[in-house]
């Protein structure tokens, strides 16, 4: 028996108004578009594309910072809606990309790991409080002598491992992750990222991985969701994603992957052309200024994500 998806999105778009003004009517920002995904506890759902494809608005619209323009959003089978977010948002929880930006600089570590309780829990006495939070630092591989020092006096990799603790002091079942080792030197990306993976198997997790390093993804991810100007093109398990790549957009992405073993041979493949504004999407398949495979038909009618486990929004699917 399946277990029950923690949260689930159906149809997901996020659309913004753009320019405007006096005698002129406002473009339309189609962030992201009719995306669905279903997150489980104990696993992991990686979102990828280029920059601009959609990835941090819908981080944004999972953690209840921006409201959808359409579509459904369920935590554990309820509707997420605006007049119940300050109650779901303990749920759902954010680590942010940039370690230097993200913590409060006039705080020391403990104020910053109680402020959560404080806010949410203003009833629990300070000594628990404290406590809890003293246990975190432990739980992601601080020092008790952390807690009372200030953010400055920490290397960035301590700094994300602190971001991650604030994430989980209100015992939330997702945890967003932006781009969370982007910022970080590769040498200190590795042990970020096995804490992420014991914390999710330790407390049972789901996350919603977001990110542009197909390495990365390759490491953490169970399914792959992947996006172009604000469209999932591909979807499937990380095996079928990095396997056997469907999309053109998806194969073009893993030919640009570093290959760590010099000896093995690499197709690279170059997309022609720029990215496309988001203002101004293409008709029919959004890929199609970019695509190799291009057809009439890509041109005037936009594919569906379709098929079974493993989906492309792609007329001439490779494979």
């Amino acid at each position: 028996m399946t277990a029950a998806p923690v949260m689930s999105a159906e149809s997901l778009a996020r659309h913004y108004e753009v320019g405007g003004g006096f005698l002129r009517k406002p473009q339309v920002l189609k962030a992201v578009q009719n995306v669905d995904f279903q997150l489980y506890a104990g696993k992991t759902l990686a979102v990828v594309g280029e920059s601009g494809c959609g990835k941090s608005t819908l981080a944004r619209m999972v953690t209840m910072i921006e409201e959808p323009t359409a579509g459904t959003l369920t935590l554990d089978g309820e509707p997420v809606l605006p007049d119940r977010w300050a109650s779901l948002r303990k749920s759902v929880q954010i680590v942010f990309q940039d370690p230097y930006g993200s913590l409060n600089p006039r705080q020391r570590i403990g104020q910053i790991l109680m402020e959560p309780l404080i806010i949410n829990r203003p009833d629990m006495p300070t000594s628990e409080r404290e406590a809890r939070a003293r246990d975190m630092l432990g739980l992601v591989g601080l020092r008790p002598e952390h807690f009372d020092r200030y953010p400055h006096m920490f290397s960035g990799g301590q700094r994300q491992r602190i971001a991650i603790a604030r994430a989980l002091m209100l015992d939330p079942k997702v945890l967003v992750l932006d781009e969370p080792v982007s910022a970080l030197d590769l040498s200190i990306q590795s042990s970020i990222l096995n804490l992420l993976i014991d914390l999710q198997e330790r407390l049972g997790l789901a996350y919603l991985f977001i990110s542009h390093d197909l390495s990365v993804v390759r490491h953490v991810a169970d399914e792959v969701i992947v996006m172009y100007l604000g469209r999932a093109v591909e979807r499937g398990t990380k095996d079928e994603v990095f396997g056997g790549p469907r999309h053109p957009y998806t194969k073009a992405l893993l030919s640009a992957t570093p290959i760590a073993d010099p000896e093995a041979r690499k197709d690279r493949i170059k997309l022609v052309g720029e990215l496309p504004s988001p203002l101004n999407v293409p008709a029919g398949c959004p890929f199609s200024p970019r695509c190799w495979k291009v057809q009439d038909h890509c041109r005037t009618t936009a594919p569906e994500l379709e098929g079974e486990s493993h989906k492309a929004a792609c007329f001439f699917p490779e494979g």
